[in-house]
């Protein structure tokens, strides 16, 4: 086999031009193979980035030299992420991106969120081996997260007026064969956990190639001796024993939920780390709570700590995530996690031993009296989390994984 190898990566978004989740994990997938002596090219949209957030990224995000980033802008502004979503073609960025992909053919093509890069009709673009990562349900939902009516999980079709009543014009392609003809570029779809694959094979009714690859986590540098047995609020980082939440403040994610048990649970402070279009809202329900605080926005250090002295990191989310990235974020620095028993979050609980689930308000607060009244408890399951966190979801774990995976694809379209 050819070594070593040249990646491209095609997506929406990518650091500076993101919102976190999907585009962290390939930054530092991106970055990770470049350490290993790999070249990556990578394809993003900043005019995309800007239909949403019309200032200058915030942060620098920099890449390792062998990763060369592709910034993509049209003239046609905002108008070409329209297009592209109304057609389902890279309309105005075609060029733009065969021209890379010609000046420095890929032995891989992984394509990411695509929705706004080319839709469906880039994944006709690319050479060599080529792989998606299902990083949201954009292939079954046109609203990506399976999220109805902008107040439920969806479980029975509706599209056209959920995304009108969502404020977003009908995506007409979906009502062609393009999608059926496009996935059949892809040699192999990705999936960042046994529930999403089944949600697009099953629920979805995608009939695609389609393998289990869960994320992973790359603590900061510097980060690699993890939390002490137990909680010392002695020099800490926060007067009192906490929980923590943090994640983007939308309302798919559960905060709303939670809010009440600690009117009821007073002996611990919930810090909530994160902004998001639903923070008004839930600093408007939380008024009165005074043991619920709003941090803001955490670089990565100031969440590192954050997590080392947490009695839990609690994962109230009510939608479908594709995977807990989060919750494996806390297990990194053996903090034990209660999640809300709903989605993948389960999943993730049981694989690693360390944490609990709830079901309701007063299963939650047993859970949080549990761990706060029990150091030993919380030492035991934040150990777990973390043995499992090394074994499944590090770099290393999962860079040998996905490299046995495109060695395998190369192998078998040399042998074809």
């Amino acid at each position: 086999m050819k070594y070593p190898l040249h990646f491209c990566m095609i997506t929406t978004f990518y650091p500076p031009y993101h919102f976190g989740g999907d585009a962290m994990h390939i930054y530092r997938l991106s970055n990770a193979l470049a350490r290993r002596g790999h070249t990556v090219d990578v394809i993003c949209d900043q005019d995309a980035y800007h239909v949403l957030h019309p200032d200058p990224p915030p942060g620098t995000f920099p890449n390792e030299p062998g990763v060369t980033l592709h910034a993509l802008k049209s003239r046609a502004g905002f108008l070409s992420s329209l297009a592209t979503q109304q057609t389902g073609m890279p309309y105005f960025k075609r060029k733009k991106i065969q021209t890379i992909l010609d000046t420095h053919p890929p032995d891989v093509t992984h394509f990411h969120n695509v929705s706004l890069i080319g839709g469906p009709g880039v994944l006709f673009m690319g050479c060599g081996v080529k792989i998606y990562t299902t990083h949201e349900h954009w292939l079954v939902c046109p609203m990506h997260v399976l999220w109805k009516f902008n107040r439920e999980a969806c479980e029975e079709r509706d599209c056209m007026r959920c995304q009108i009543q969502g404020k977003r014009p009908p995506q007409w392609w979906r009502y062609t064969r393009l999608l059926e003809r496009a996935v059949k570029e892809i040699d192999l779809f990705l999936s960042p956990s046994r529930f999403t694959l089944e949600r697009h094979l099953n629920w979805g009714g995608m009939k695609i190639p389609m393998r289990e690859l869960p994320y992973y986590y790359n603590p900061p540098e510097g980060a690699e001796e993890v939390g002490a047995a137990t909680v010392d609020t002695s020099g800490s980082v926060w007067p009192r024993r906490y929980f923590l939440f943090v994640g983007r403040l939308e309302k798919i994610k559960g905060v709303q939920n939670i809010l009440p048990a600690f009117r009821k649970h007073t002996d611990a402070d919930l810090l909530i780390a994160g902004e998001g279009d639903y923070g008004n809202e839930l600093r408007s329900l939380a008024q009165g709570i005074e043991n619920v605080h709003f941090l803001g926005r955490k670089n990565q250090a100031e969440l590192t700590a954050l997590y080392r002295e947490a009695v839990a990191l609690i994962v109230p989310s009510i939608c479908y995530e594709v995977f807990g990235i989060i919750m494996i974020e806390s297990f990194a620095h053996k903090t034990p996690v209660i999640a809300h028993h709903y989605g993948v979050l389960p999943e993730v609980v049981e694989q690693s031993g360390g944490g609990f689930t709830y079901k309701n308000e007063e299963e939650l607060i047993d859970a949080m009296r549990l761990l706060q009244s029990d150091p030993e408890q919380r030492r035991r399951l934040g150990e777990q989390g973390y043995d499992c966190y090394q074994r499944k979801w590090s770099e290393p774990a999962h860079l040998e994984e996905y490299l046995k995976i495109v060695e395998e694809l190369l192998a078998n379209k040399a042998a074809a």
